[in-house]
């Protein structure tokens, strides 16, 4: 038996489509629904995350996730693939590498964050390198005429940044941490902030001016606001428009 988005704590978007903000870091897992497969865009930060999404998915679909999208490579996007056993599992061309080389410091970076020592090291333990990469787009029929497209937009937030277009009324586009809008967008170590720009007109041009963007963290936005955003990474950043 299946329930509301609502019901199981999810925010409905468009017609299968919704997105679920999790507690403590406030990050975004996206869930698209067709007749013949389920995608989930992010895992959450830890394994007990990952087993939450997992459920509320079930309850969502009463089917399990067959498909897994993997926005870049930080611990609260992805400590929680392990729980999805099965799931095809797709990352921008080179993710595969950074999870498979730096467990070591994806665990210390969850444990600096507040992540429990225990379930960082569980979680990273756990974690299995996608198994298929993107270097431009990809398209994934969900059947039932509900199709996603998987586009490597970055870098950006990252070296590895894949964004997920939802066709649909209205078209939805899960931006990953390229976009936030509970605080400033961040940029750690591995970002690349002189390329950033150019990864949010590639973000513009993949959704359009009435797509509805998800952010990695926080409230939904629209174009204005990933343009916005934009031009004020370009100018801190000296990248001309």
């Amino acid at each position: 038996m299946t329930v509301a988005w609502e019901e199981a704590g999810w925010e409905r978007l468009a017609p299968g489509v919704g997105r679920c903000r999790l507690p403590v870091w406030d990050c975004t897992a996206g869930l698209v629904v067709g007749t013949g497969a389920v995608l989930l865009v992010d895992a959450g930060s830890s394994l007990r995350e990952g087993a939450r999404l997992r459920a509320g998915a079930q309850a969502l679909t009463g089917r399990r996730v067959t498909h897994l999208a993997l926005t870049h490579p930080h611990f609260d996007h992805v400590l929680g693939a392990a729980v999805f056993a099965g799931a095809e599992v797709f990352g921008a061309v080179g993710l595969d590498t950074v999870l498979a080389r730096g467990r070591e410091e994806l665990c210390a970076d969850a444990e600096r964050h507040g992540l429990d020592a225990r379930e960082a090291r569980e979680a990273v333990d756990a974690l299995v390198a996608p198994r298929h990469t993107v270097t431009g787009e990809r398209a994934l029929d969900l059947g039932g005429g509900r199709r996603a497209l998987l586009a490597n937009v970055g870098p950006g937030h990252t070296a590895h940044d894949l964004a997920v277009l939802v066709p649909g009324d209205p078209d939805v586009v899960f931006c990953g941490d390229l976009v936030e809008e509970s605080g400033e967008p961040q940029a750690g170590p591995d970002a690349v902030p002189s390329q950033w720009p150019g990864a949010l007109d590639r973000l513009l041009a993949l959704g359009g001016e009435d797509a509805v963007y998800v952010p990695g963290h926080g409230a939904v936005v629209d174009a204005a606001f990933v343009r916005a955003q934009r031009d004020a990474l370009a100018a801190r950043v000296g990248v001309s428009g």
